[in-house]
């Protein structure tokens, strides 16, 4: 189904990517394909990438909102987020508090437990820590990531105690907060959480089959072997009780317009958030245009809805075209 945007009404819009990121390669080829889908559609859209332009040109470029296709550090991190709020430029996605707290898994695992939610056990990894304690903790295989970091970047899947310093030391060259996480074996899961507070609602869950189960940066965005189900195959109870954490997930951290909430299913059939997306990918492997597809929303006009959704967090003020 698709929803009539006002394509002048949306002024002229400035599209956010690349980035200095980890993620910048990721971001270039969102953004180009976000801002082409714009142009198509009749909108006055202008490409920027904070890499290689000043705050001072943003500022001085009378844009009327601003559609974030940045990935990672200084992008989903609240960053930028805080720069659009002082020069009154609305924006996609969630404010500077929620975009913060989604990018930090630590942080958002922390406040998922307060609420209930069920997350995968984790202890924070500092200079120093205790192998003997963390293995007995967690047990084996356990998961070593970077807080701050996407795509996968920076993360070891540790098979034996003997391994667990060196994961560590590559995720600490990404990011000083590590965290080692429970390993979950079972199904990968994806929701795509659109809206905000009470009216936000998932779009259908996508399920990833990976070779091997290794859902790493090249299966991600490289390779071609990834397999992706959308209908994802799940029972119509089992797939809204998905639906219906992720929605929650995404409400407990203050998020807003869009984002992504990643779950694993355990071999008894519960499922487990691992993390949310603020700021997901839009590239032709992208799972949020896949998923918005299978419910009758195309890719243009999934980025005309996004752009249409800017607004300022900090007033709570919505402008722009047609809802």
């Amino acid at each position: 189904m698709s929803t009539r945007i006002d394509a002048k009404g949306l002024g002229k819009v400035v599209v956010l990517f690349g980035g200095r990121s980890a993620e910048r390669e990721v971001s270039l080829k969102s953004g180009s394909m976000v801002l082409a889908a714009l142009q198509r559609n009749g909108v006055d859209a202008h490409g920027f990438d904070p890499a290689e332009r000043s705050m001072v040109e943003l500022a001085q470029g009378g844009f009327d909102r601003a559609v974030i296709s940045l990935h990672g550090r200084f992008g989903e991190d609240g960053t930028i987020q805080g720069v659009l709020e002082w020069l009154n430029i609305p924006y996609t996605g969630s404010g500077v508090t929620a975009s913060a707290l989604a990018m930090d898994k630590i942080l958002t695992k922390a406040a998922w437990i307060s609420q209930g939610l069920a997350t995968p056990d984790y202890v924070r990894l500092e200079p120093g820590f205790n192998v003997n304690e963390v293995v007995q903790r967690l047990g084996l295989p356990l998961i070593v990531k970077p807080a701050q970091e996407g795509s996968t970047l920076g993360l070891t899947k540790v098979k034996t105690a003997d391994q667990l310093q060196a994961a560590f030391e590559l995720a600490y060259k990404y990011d000083p907060n590590v965290l080692a996480e429970k390993f979950v074996s079972g199904q990968e899961l994806t929701v795509p959480v659109m809206g905000e507070g009470a009216g936000a609602h998932a779009l259908p869950v996508i399920r990833i089959q990976a070779p091997d189960g290794n859902y790493d940066y090249h299966n991600k965005y490289i390779g071609n072997e990834t397999k992706y189900f959308c209908p994802s195959g799940l029972s119509a109870d089992f797939e809204a009780e998905v639906q219906a954490l992720c929605v929650k997930a995404y409400q407990v951290l203050g998020c807003a317009g869009w984002g992504r909430a990643d779950v694993l299913v355990d071999e008894s059939g519960k499922p487990w958030l691992l993390e949310m997306n603020t700021s997901p990918g839009m590239t032709d492997h992208s799972l949020v245009p896949m998923s918005a597809r299978a419910s009758g929303v195309e890719y243009d006009d999934l980025v005309m809805q996004i752009a249409a959704s800017a607004r300022l967090k900090a007033s709570g003020l919505n402008v722009g075209g047609a809802r």
